[in-house]
């Protein structure tokens, strides 16, 4: 006869192991749906735009570049908290405008990619997406 501790254990991993099929399926499903060639060529265009749009804006906001790469190179956690959260972490792109700059700049987010380029982009994903 088993104990209430064994059968507790046996139930967590039961639910650990449901909740790690259902990520593995899910994420069979979405790089099935990133693989496809129309969804790889509207990325591809998003990218060029995003890339084109960083460039246009690169001469009025590198400012902004330098002074997050100033604040980083310093350890400024008090500069570095004042910027923007809006940041595509998985493409290596962290927005370097101030907080609040969508509503009162009217301006996308802007910084520079994986490949130190400048981009801009409108909207924010997690750091895993």
């Amino acid at each position: 006869m088993a104990s209430r501790d064994d059968e507790q254990r046996v139930q967590e991993a039961v639910r650990g192991h449901v909740r790690t099929r259902a990520f593995a399926e899910a994420e069979d499903v979405i790089s099935a749906v990133l693989s496809d060639p129309g969804v790889r060529e509207a990325r591809d265009r998003v990218e060029a735009a995003e890339t084109e749009l960083g460039m246009e804006l690169c001469a009025r906001l590198q400012p902004f570049q330098d002074r997050y790469d100033q604040a980083v190179a310093a350890g400024d956690a008090d500069g570095l908290a004042g910027l923007c959260a809006g940041k595509h972490g998985r493409w290596g792109r962290i927005c370097v405008l101030p907080d609040g700059h969508e509503t009162s700049m009217e301006e996308p987010h802007w910084g520079r990619n994986s490949e130190g380029r400048p981009i801009a982009w409108v909207g924010s994903a997690p750091d895993d997406w």
